[in-house]
């Protein structure tokens, strides 16, 4: 349910890289993210050049049942941003790690992975 291959933030980001870009990391929301907001209906990220910062807000998931804040897990450059969203945003449901992702980063020091949690780490957080 968590892939291994994937970083995680207690907010429930997920990390991937190398993303498309030349050093850039792909991010989207976590399994257990889509599934506590439900079917989601709406999503606002932030613009390629955009800068955002680690811990701070960048974008929201609209569902049928809430508004959920997208916090960067990074600080960096946005590099690309899952358009497709915009016209499917179940896209974030039905498919979290593959084509629910949400934008690309570059990040502005590549040792901030580092301090991401892996799979294991994760879901130690979701079961405490």
């Amino acid at each position: 349910m968590y892939p291994d291959d994937l970083k995680y933030t207690t907010e429930h980001e997920w990390v991937r890289s190398p993303g498309e870009h030349d050093g850039s990391v792909r991010i989207g929301i976590t399994h257990y993210a889509q599934d506590a907001l439900g079917d989601i209906v709406y999503v606002s990220l932030p613009e390629v050049g955009d800068s955002v910062e680690a811990g701070s807000t960048c974008g929201e998931l609209e569902s049928t049942k809430s508004v959920s804040d997208i916090y960067a897990p990074i600080t960096g450059e946005v590099v690309a941003r899952n358009d497709s969203l915009d016209a499917t945003p179940e896209l974030v449901n039905n498919d979290p790690y593959a084509g629910g992702w949400l934008f690309e980063v570059v990040p502005a020091d590549a040792t901030q992975l580092d301090s991401l949690l892996d799979a294991d780490a994760y879901q130690a957080t979701l079961e405490a």
